[in-house]
């Protein structure tokens, strides 16, 4: 496990409870009258729903640096706890997009506030599916783990902390709601591309050279995609994060 840090980004991810507690809060109150937004309790849902998105970012983060480290260490233990705590990750997406919709439709939020919240929804989507691909990741880990390493794996330790720092600097950018942040974050995913075709190009030569590297190397190539596909993933969230800036729909992944 990671030490947690003062950072936001890697505060205590267990937040599902407080979200269904203001659920309940938001849900018996009365609707607001047409056009009248109670800026103060639209201010709170949204500092909540921030507040869970980072929890969500740093539970993928974690858990792409333990799938490395298990495959580092040969590790299947710790492979499968990180399979295991993925649960977490879609229940904190499922809390976010319950609340969500409950202050869209008891809020009426309009202009920023409601791109903001449709923009957060959506990065929780994102977050979910790199949780889905740290598992998958987890998954060859395990049945590597009793092997001999490739050739150290080739770049999959490296691709696996650089897809961390991604999610990291993607979301920094979306708390400051820095375009030109989300850019360079978005940008930092072409390292991630260039090790996943080198990985791929050197395993694929390892496995015609000796027939005993096939299964070893399939898994790596198919581990080394899903970590390919959370850079590809934070760049989706780069994406928002610029449309909710500036309003201008931008590819960063052309």
């Amino acid at each position: 496990m990671t030490e947690r840090s003062s950072d936001p980004i890697g505060a205590d991810p267990a937040i599902p409870e407080d979200i269904e507690r203001v659920i309940e809060q938001v849900e018996g109150d009365r609707p607001a009258p047409v056009g009248i937004v109670r800026r103060e309790t639209l201010d709170r849902e949204i500092r909540l729903i921030k507040d869970a998105i980072l929890r969500m970012g740093s539970l993928c983060q974690d858990a792409v640096r333990r799938a490395a480290d298990a495959l580092v260490r040969h590790d299947a233990d710790l492979a499968r706890a990180v399979i295991r705590d993925d649960a977490l990750v879609n229940e904190v997406q499922a809390s976010i997009t319950r609340l969500v919709s409950v202050t869209i439709a008891t809020q009426q939020p309009v202009a920023h506030d409601l791109r903001l919240l449709l923009t957060l929804d959506h990065v929780s989507y994102e977050l979910e599916r790199m949780g889905d691909h740290a598992a998958s990741v987890a998954k060859a880990v395990v049945k590597l783990s009793p092997e001999a390493p490739l050739e150290g794996y080739v770049h999959m330790p490296e691709m696996a902390a650089r897809a961390a720092d991604v999610i990291h600097a993607v979301l920094r950018a979306l708390v400051d709601e820095d375009p030109a942040a989300a850019r360079d974050a978005a940008a930092a995913d072409d390292a991630i591309d260039d090790l996943y075709h080198a990985t791929f190009d050197e395993v694929v030569e390892l496995m015609r050279q000796d027939p005993e590297n096939v299964e070893r190397g399939a898994r790596i190539l198919l581990a080394s995609h899903y970590l390919e596909r959370i850079g590809d993933r934070a760049t989706n969230i780069a994406e928002d994060v610029v449309f909710l800036a500036t309003g201008d729909v931008e590819d960063l992944n052309p």
